[in-house]
């Protein structure tokens, strides 16, 4: 069972005491708190866990700091939704907003390579309006010989040039939870001229105990990628590990699924569960196209595969698009087949301002039959 205080519940009120006083005092039921941080108001829930099938629902409602109680499923105590859309789905961080209703996009630099070009490309987006981009520091690869990023070596003018650019978000994969501690030491000598998005790749989805060193920070909110070769419920299971570690600010990436049916894609693209994960779960949705489609090949239409598949996640509904750019892609050190180029960048934003704005309509669409379905 979920019980969700008034909003703005201080921890410190009597409502509060006498709350926490009776639900720590009911048998073989275990209480976990969590504290969410909406744009305008603090909420507070707190997770009973253990024999709470017999806890009468309106009992615990009517204690002085509860606002309503929920019954909760076995699966994504916290990230679920449970049937009840009133719950705040989503986070601010850094100024940014990030929910199941908008959408930001994170284009840039799948692995940072030269000063250079991390100008370039933080002064393209800029340029666009953007305030988001992803760079990688650290670099997982299957080849033990391959570039393995530059690590924490780079941090330093890669913060500095994304707050001179009002970069406010950078999207960063980590592979070691050694690296939170390198990017907070690195952002607060630097005055923390912006913020960071912690990712986890898809190698990375069933690292328990990295998962587990994230979900122990809050400071930095996490994307999670999908494991390319588990399940959905599973990896939805690996952001469920984050959150029961105390951290929720996670969306989760669609990457596209490791197999040969994917062909001629390097990944068989996994959009269409867009609406699943955000039917499921409260967490916003990004989607990777780049990974997912892995070539720059375009359709008799002229339009590239990898712009179609962006196309495919916005209008179902996506909330975030991780994509690879680069000003030299023949120079990139991983992934340049891939990237699109700079001066693809506003027709690219563009189209996705018209796909989530035709997600808009669509809601719009359905919204008015439903108002008018008989009764």
């Amino acid at each position: 069972m979920l019980a969700i205080l008034h909003p703005n519940t201080t921890l410190d009120s009597d409502a509060y005491r006498q709350t926490m006083h009776y639900l720590e005092n009911l048998p073989n039921v275990s209480l976990r708190v969590h504290e969410v941080q909406g744009a305008s108001q603090r909420l507070t829930e707190i997770y009973l866990l253990g024999d709470t099938k017999s806890l009468d629902k309106e009992e615990i409602e009517a204690l002085p700091a509860v606002e309503r109680a929920i019954r909760i499923s076995e699966d994504y105590r916290i990230l679920g939704r449970h049937k009840d859309d009133q719950r705040q789905s989503g986070f601010t961080y850094n100024g940014v907003e990030f929910n199941q209703q908008n959408l930001n996009v994170f284009a840039g630099l799948c692995a940072v390579d030269v000063p250079e070009h991390v100008e370039m490309m933080m002064k393209a987006v800029e340029e666009h309006g953007e305030v988001c981009t992803r760079m990688g520091a650290y670099k997982p690869r299957t080849n033990p010989y391959s570039f393995q990023g530059h690590g924490k070596g780079c941090l330093p003018w890669v913060f500095e040039k994304a707050g001179k650019h009002g970069i406010k978000v950078i999207a960063m994969e980590i592979t070691h939870e050694s690296h939170i501690e390198e990017i907070d030491t690195c952002l607060e000598k630097l005055g923390r001229p912006t913020g960071v998005m912690l990712q986890v790749g898809t190698r990375n989805t069933q690292n328990f105990e990295l998962l587990k060193a994230i979900g122990r920070q809050s400071t930095y909110p996490v994307l999670l990628k999908r494991g390319f070769g588990i399940t959905l419920n599973e990896s939805l299971n690996a952001a469920e590990y984050l959150a029961s570690e105390g951290n929720s600010n996670v969306i989760f990436c669609l990457r596209g699924m490791k197999t040969e049916a994917g062909n001629p894609h390097r990944n068989m693209v996994d959009f269409a569960h867009v609406p699943a994960v955000k039917r499921l779960t409260r967490m916003p949705v990004c989607v990777d196209p780049s990974h997912s489609v892995g070539t720059r090949d375009a359709s008799p239409d002229g339009i590239l595969d990898v712009e179609h598949a962006t196309a495919q996640g916005v209008i179902a509904g996506a909330n975030m698009v991780l994509v690879d750019f680069h000003p030299k892609p023949e120079k990139a050190l991983v992934d340049g087949p891939q990237a699109l180029l700079m001066h693809e960048l506003p027709a690219y934003l563009e189209d996705i301002r018209l796909c989530h704005e035709t997600w808009k309509k669509r809601q719009a669409i359905y919204q008015r039959m439903k108002d008018s379905a008989p009764e």
